[in-house]
């Protein structure tokens, strides 16, 4: 990081006082005053300082530091009749304070995306958003008339404040298996107006760290049918994805897919039996649950092929009861809950720690991200 700003030109964001630029530290160019503030690992002590400062901890030149996204609906519409609006959402650490992300180009319509319906009144149809290399990426969801509602995904560059639109999906599907890993965005099985073997049994990459991607990458087809049935999560673990055909009490298969090699292989059924709700893998490398039924948090055991019961603060079970979606960064877990909660987990603590994030009045959460802060040029 310290490179980089070493490297930029100075950056000219000082106040203007009787025709004379004032600089970030008095006495010192730009970009060497940029070295010396970001080695100071809590921006919210940068940004009190003075309003200089604060500008620096939101320009693209200076280090990003980790914020919370989230894709939100709103819960006040009346939903037998009205479809909730979708909307994104930045929580900022810093201010803590939820700020609305740009708007996103019109196509595809994100009104159109089908959350609930008046003939499924106890089930919310999914909207499925990964995060990659530092980007939101909307990949799917349905329309009115169970189709798939995107035909391209939508990404979200959270370092320039942007939206583009990526390349067309070979297949636009529904109730896939959508993840991340090493930076490229997978998409598997799942169906499209109507069921196919063909698009239920393949997969495709979109590599988010080659600046010339242009096209989504067919791999090797999964070996049979059985991850078509609802919304899942691949998990990013180890240069591999791992994907688990269904949620809750039923019988579940589990998948694992070789980035590494484009192979399939079956998944232990120790690691299968730990699938009792969402599941994440912190920094690709370590695999946490939340059990969705009781709260109980698990750590997988690799080498022992076992889930480990996490320890966690008085009553902590009873918060993560419900647990719908989580992500896993920087010794944290973020979890959505059925009643329409984010929990912060610090799973690094003994016994782990536990708090809410308040949500933005009026709207629930639908599932949660960990990324670079967005830059801002509105700071005063």
């Amino acid at each position: 990081m310290a490179t980089v700003a070493a490297i930029s030109p100075p950056a000219k964001r000082g106040r203007i006082d009787g025709g004379k630029e004032i600089a970030i530290i008095e006495g010192l160019p730009d970009h060497v005053s940029e070295i010396c503030l970001s080695l100071v690992r809590r921006p919210s002590l940068l940004a009190a300082v003075c309003t200089r400062w604060r500008r620096l901890v939101y320009s693209p030149e200076f280090p990003p530091f980790s914020s919370l996204y989230a894709l939100f609906v709103d819960s006040n519409s009346d939903t037998t009749r009205v479809n909730p609006a979708i909307r994104f959402m930045c929580f900022d650490p810093v201010s803590s304070k939820w700020d609305p992300l740009p708007p996103p180009p019109p196509d595809p319509p994100l009104h159109r995306i089908l959350y609930r319906h008046p003939s499924f009144i106890s089930f919310n149809f999914p909207i499925q958003c990964v995060s990659a290399a530092g980007k939101l990426v909307l990949i799917a969801g349905s329309n009115r008339e169970f189709s798939p509602a995107i035909s391209h995904p939508l990404i979200f560059d959270p370092i320039n404040s942007t939206w583009t639109s990526g390349p067309p999906f070979e297949s636009p599907r529904r109730w896939c298996a959508t993840g991340a890993c090493g930076g490229v965005v997978y998409v598997a099985s799942g169906m499209g107006s109507q069921f196919s073997p063909i698009v239920a049994k393949s997969i495709e990459k979109l590599d988010l760290t080659d600046q010339n991607r242009s096209n989504w990458q067919k791999l090797r087809e999964m070996r049979n049918s059985r991850f078509s049935r609802e919304a899942i999560d691949a998990v990013g673990w180890r240069r591999k994805l791992l994907m688990v055909n269904v949620k809750g009490d039923a019988v579940k298969e589990g998948a694992i897919y070789d980035a590494v090699h484009d192979d399939w292989e079956a998944m232990p059924e120790e690691m299968v039996a730990g699938w009792r709700g969402p599941v994440a893998g912190m920094e690709e490398e370590t695999l946490y649950s939340v059990d969705e039924r009781n709260g109980t948090v698990r750590k997988y055991n690799e080498e022992e092929r076992e889930w480990r019961e996490v320890s966690l603060v008085e009553g902590g079970e009873e918060m993560l009861k419900g647990a719908q979606q989580v992500t896993a960064v920087a010794g944290k877990l973020c979890v959505v809950t059925v009643g329409g909660g984010i929990l912060v987990v610090d799973v690094m603590a003994e016994p782990a720690k536990i708090w809410t994030v308040e949500n933005p009045e009026g709207l629930e959460p639908v599932s949660v991200h960990v990324m670079p802060r967005m830059s801002r040029q509105d700071i005063s």
